[in-house]
């Protein structure tokens, strides 16, 4: 048996801080976490403020469709294993885990003494209520598709052959076949109170009831979530009284929010106005090398987006430095592959430099010479209208009219998540990010064929047997030199396909009061508030 306690996740190079026109690299062992910089500071209070320019669209983990929805249920809610600040895994509510040597085999060994928030225990009946809620299709969860894998034929493939508990604190996962992203995905796993499902069923978003060091007291779609300390958490306490996530999806609201001190915290801190803050002895802006992919989903079932000359055209009318420049005053790197660079297994591709005189021709060689129409769906924030605004402008170059369409998070959820044949989208302006940070988890959902909507966000409507092919065969081995091999083909087939508009890679941007410690963002986007820190 090889035992696991923890697996590196990505060699990355910690955060760094600009603060006061100055640039400080913070030591490689001081992870991600914010650390209060300025010892006379103090806070007013003992709640923590975090003002975020997207919406908290779940509080039921099992349901999750973006990033802040994860940050806002992880304080409340734990996994069996979990990423540290230092993006190594390590674990959770499993004090350790065994890998049987033909990797299909995983044991758990579980905390004792953990109680969910209602007072009710945590133990192995817990993991296989909650394992088994996931994969039952009456619920129609998000999180199914990582356990249950749809097949051309109809059927599905169950990716646990089955789950033994050998005591109350053991838990043992037999997989069908070897599955390479498996221990990450337990990442993901929260574990939520069975006595709750047994009350409130799929309800449970509007009751959480965890074991982490929050309970959740509130959660307003749209406006707030709010979080109080946890007094009989069985770990460290939290050190603030409460955490409340405000959703502001103005810019400069957030900006004016951490400069007066209404908030504690803020993300995305907009790279334009980092210049506008960084006289304040009381703010630190901070960066760091993110895992999150900008881009733009073509829909290929359209007429105009068939044929591959065409969005290849469009990819090479889009001047991926100016949008750098644009959107995140430099702090972003162009698209050079399918996912970012501190993904396991990237490789480079060749890249869909800016050429309009290319375009053009491409354009003519398909047929569209004169241009056609096209709607673009994206959220309703500043950033994101910026965003299609420059889309359009590109795009107008080669004689295609995009009518921009901004939408509320939910209202384009509602829109996309549809049958084949009610699809109205033509172009998504959308960002993603793998919490997992494998190949897998950064492209099998948006791309493969199996993931076309309903099931996930394949919005592409992209289908290449072959790339399928290679995305199977990347999870069925453990052997990182073959895997390399494997994703570098299939990252080249969906490139050279083009099924989306290949943007950047932005560095995560995020800004907070000096007198704040602990808290931090990680390169998926996800923010952690669980060990932060109010000097008082």
């Amino acid at each position: 048996m090889k035992n696991r306690k923890k697996v590196l996740a990505a060699l990355l190079a910690g955060v760094m801080t600009l603060s006061m026109g100055t640039t400080v690299f913070a030591a490689a062992e001081d992870g991600y976490a914010v650390k209060a910089t300025n010892t006379d500071a103090k806070s007013g209070d003992n709640d923590l403020v975090i003002a975020i320019e997207g919406s908290v669209s779940s509080m039921d983990p099992a349901n999750i469709p973006d990033t802040n929805a994860i940050s806002a249920t992880r304080g409340c809610y734990e996994m069996l294993v979990a990423f540290n600040k230092d993006q190594e895994l390590e674990g959770q509510l499993a004090e350790s885990w065994e890998v049987s040597e033909d990797s299909l085999t995983y044991t758990f060994h579980l905390r004792e003494g953990v109680k969910f928030s209602d007072g009710t225990d945590f133990n192995a009946a817990a993991v296989v209520a909650n394992y088994e809620r996931i994969i039952d299709p009456e619920n129609k969860l998000r999180q199914r598709r990582t356990y249950v894998v749809a097949q051309p034929d109809g059927t599905e493939k169950f990716r646990v052959e089955s789950i033994e508990t050998p005591d109350d604190y053991t838990v043992v996962f037999k997989l069908a076949e070897a599955w390479s992203p498996f221990i990450n995905r337990m990442s993901q796993f929260c574990m939520i109170s069975p006595a709750a499902l047994e009350e409130y069923g799929n309800d449970i978003m509007n009751h959480p009831v965890g074991t982490g060091p929050f309970i959740c007291t509130e959660w307003e779609e749209g406006d707030h979530t709010t979080f109080e300390r946890n007094e009989d958490y069985w770990g460290e306490k939290a050190s603030v009284d409460t955490v409340t996530i405000k959703e502001v999806p103005e810019a400069g609201s957030r900006t004016a929010m951490l400069q007066t001190g209404e908030a504690d915290l803020v993300y995305p801190m907009p790279a334009d106005q980092i210049a506008a803050i960084q006289s304040n002895d009381d703010v630190n802006v901070l960066a760091a090398d993110s895992n999150i992919m900008r881009y733009v989903t073509l829909n290929m079932d359209l007429p105009e987006l068939k044929d591959e000359k065409v969005r290849q055209a469009m990819n090479y009318a889009i001047d991926k430095d100016a949008y750098i420049q644009l959107m995140y005053s430099g702090y972003a790197k162009p698209a050079t592959s399918i996912v970012p660079s501190i993904i396991g297994g990237y490789k480079e591709q060749t890249p869909y430099t800016y050429d309009v005189e290319k375009a053009k021709e491409l354009m003519k060689e398909a047929g569209y010479e004169d241009g056609f129409k096209l709607t673009l769906w994206g959220d309703n924030t500043t950033q994101e209208v910026k965003g299609m605004t420059f889309i359009k402008q590109m795009l107008s170059q080669i004689n295609i009219d995009v009518e921009v369409l901004p939408m509320e998070p939910a209202t384009i959820s509602d829109k996309i998540y549809v049958e084949k044949e009610d699809a109205e989208i033509n172009m998504w302006y959308v960002n993603w990010s793998a919490s997992d940070f494998t190949m897998d988890g950064s492209v099998r959902s948006l791309l493969h064929s199996s993931m076309v909507p309903p099931t996930s966000a394949n919005t592409a409507y992209y289908v290449n047997e072959d790339f399928d092919k290679l995305l199977d065969e990347g999870l069925a081995t453990a052997d990182p030199d073959k895997q390399a091999e494997i994703y570098g083909e299939a990252q080249t087939i969906a490139w050279e396909a083009a099924p989306w508009l290949f943007l950047g890679n932005d560095q995560i941007l995020y800004a907070a009061k000096s007198y704040l410690s602990g808290a931090y963002v990680s390169p998926d986007g996800a923010f952690n508030f669980t060990h932060a820190e109010l000097a008082q």
